[in-house]
């Protein structure tokens, strides 16, 4: 089960599982482009439902993961990945879109981890995966409100790991840069080491493959934010100021 499944890092997932094998649940809001990615993985040999809706809405990720039910039978994986961003200095700081970018991004994850994480308790088997950000480890000019949500859902499914891990449930953690997508798409703000989306999904899968507990990628620009983490306050306030990602 993927959210996020119509663009992006979701999609691009979503066709390389379904590559190797695998029957899809594909969550998001926009119905004709899951179709179109439907039919795309049909003739690569796969098997694949739409399932519209948004993850703020709890009763739509349930209805979601019961129709896959009835289908293809259990969810042993899901990619808890859709997601929005926000570029807006603190001068300009809106509440209300401060509380829609958590919602998405957080509340969605939750829904999304509800609709699945009784069965896979039951089965004592599973794997719940979030695509978080590099963005989670610590705050960023013109990102307050995206920086907390990543933030926030890396530490609830590290919270997650720790309650399920010995029910079976294996939690994933994915800390990616820059990718190529339509959320960067257009943006003229430094963004080093931007890496091309099929490198990134291979990251990705293969962390996934290998149940890696967290993972970051590309590996320099996860050193770099690493040390940022280790810096004095004065120190790393200088150095964010001087580089900031956000135009």
């Amino acid at each position: 089960m993927v959210t996020g499944a119509s663009s992006g890092i979701g999609r691009g997932v979503a066709v390389a599982i379904a590559r190797r094998g695998a029957s899809l649940c594909l969550v998001a809001r926009r119905a004709e482009t899951l179709r179109e990615i439907v039919g795309e993985i049909e003739s690569l040999g796969g098997q694949a439902l739409a399932a519209p809706g948004d993850v703020q809405d709890a009763s739509a990720m349930r209805e979601a993961a019961h129709q896959f039910r009835e289908r293809f039978g259990s969810i042993d994986i899901l990619i808890a990945n859709a997601g929005i961003a926000s570029t807006k200095d603190a001068a300009e700081l809106s509440a209300s879109e401060v509380a829609s970018v958590i919602s998405v991004n957080v509340i969605g994850a939750a829904n999304s981890v509800a609709a699945v994480v009784n069965d896979m308790v039951a089965k004592g088997r599973g794997h719940l995966v979030v695509i978080s950000s590099l963005a989670a480890y610590r705050g960023l000019p013109k990102s307050a409100a995206y920086c907390a949500s990543k933030a926030a859902v890396s530490a609830f499914f590290e919270s997650l790991r720790l309650d399920l891990q010995p029910r079976g449930i294996d939690v994933t953690i994915i800390h990616p840069g820059f990718i190529k997508t339509p959320l960067t798409a257009g943006r003229h703000a430094q963004m080093p080491f931007l890496m091309e989306l099929d490198d990134a999904v291979e990251k990705i899968l293969r962390a996934i493959e290998k149940k890696k507990k967290s993972y970051a990628f590309p590996w320099q620009l996860a050193s770099v934010v690493r040390a940022g983490m280790l810096m004095p306050t004065v120190m790393y306030d200088w150095i964010s100021r001087r580089n900031s990602f956000r135009e």
